[in-house]
């Protein structure tokens, strides 16, 4: 599979000039033949939170208009992470689409952010992040979540080949970003595609280093820290070979677990 990470930078709280740019690189790296595209957390609004009120949508809302039109346009899947409102409440909402343009994905963040207030203004989810991609088991997580182990390999246990992460994740923690990114490769024997954006906000400046990871825990390709699109291509079936060469889930002792 073809795919294409979107490093960008987000306009603090201005959802309109952000599907403006995402949509610029969507269709850019559609032209390259792109089958799966990946946008950043919150890649709409940023950490704007407070005004999540103003800013966020429904899932029928106008971004998630643009999406479904731009997969079926490009007969490309994409996914990010955006600001979800439903009646009261909020989340950070991991969101993908099918090159049909229908929504294969909602996963709600589940471990909140405490370090960016996350707790204070949205809900956590209580749903996994696994899908299905174009015949392919996969699972999608938001940022923090990397850093909860247990929490990646229950959504392994079903067969899934592939860990898609978004993230803002901030530039004095790139180290552990890549690090964790690496560890969950190498225990769960799966490809990891991450992506995180570039820029600052009011708070906080954000370290890039988008990363494809197969399951051997080796790079594929590595953005830097700056705006671009991060292409790679990963070929499903190597996950078989490497389960089988190193049978950890067969060997597991999950009751001594508990």
């Amino acid at each position: 599979m073809k795919l294409a990470i979107v490093q960008m930078d987000i306009a603090f709280g201005d959802p309109e000039a952000n599907r403006s740019n995402a949509k610029k690189h969507i269709e850019k790296a559609a032209k390259k033949d792109s089958e799966f595209i990946l946008l950043p957390e919150l890649w709409t609004t940023g950490y704007d939170l407070s005004r999540f009120e103003e800013i966020a949508e429904t899932l029928e809302g106008p971004t998630h208009q643009m999406l479904q039109d731009l997969a079926k346009k490009w007969q490309v899947s994409i996914a990010g992470s955006v600001a979800e409102r439903e009646g009261s409440q909020f989340y950070n909402t991991f969101v993908a689409y099918n090159k049909n343009g229908e929504r294969i994905l909602n996963y709600r963040k589940a471990h909140l952010f405490r370090l960016m207030n996350e707790e204070k203004f949205l809900h956590s989810g209580n749903t996994k992040g696994n899908f299905n991609l174009e015949g392919v088991q996969a699972a999608g997580v938001i940022c923090y979540d990397i850093r909860f182990p247990e929490w990646m390999r229950t959504h392994m246990l079903d067969g899934s080949k592939a860990l898609f992460v978004v993230a803002e994740w901030p530039k004095p923690r790139v180290d552990h970003w890549r690090t964790l990114l690496i560890s969950r490769a190498i225990e769960n024997q799966c490809f990891v595609i991450a992506c995180n954006r570039i820029g600052s906000d009011p708070d906080n400046t954000f370290g890039g280093h988008s990363i494809i990871v197969d399951p051997w825990g080796t790079i594929v390709a590595e953005a830097g820290g700056h705006e671009e699109i991060l292409y790679g291509e990963v070929d499903f079936e190597d996950v078989e070979a490497i389960r089988k060469q190193i049978p950890i889930f067969q060997d597991r002792r999950p009751g001594l677990y508990e």
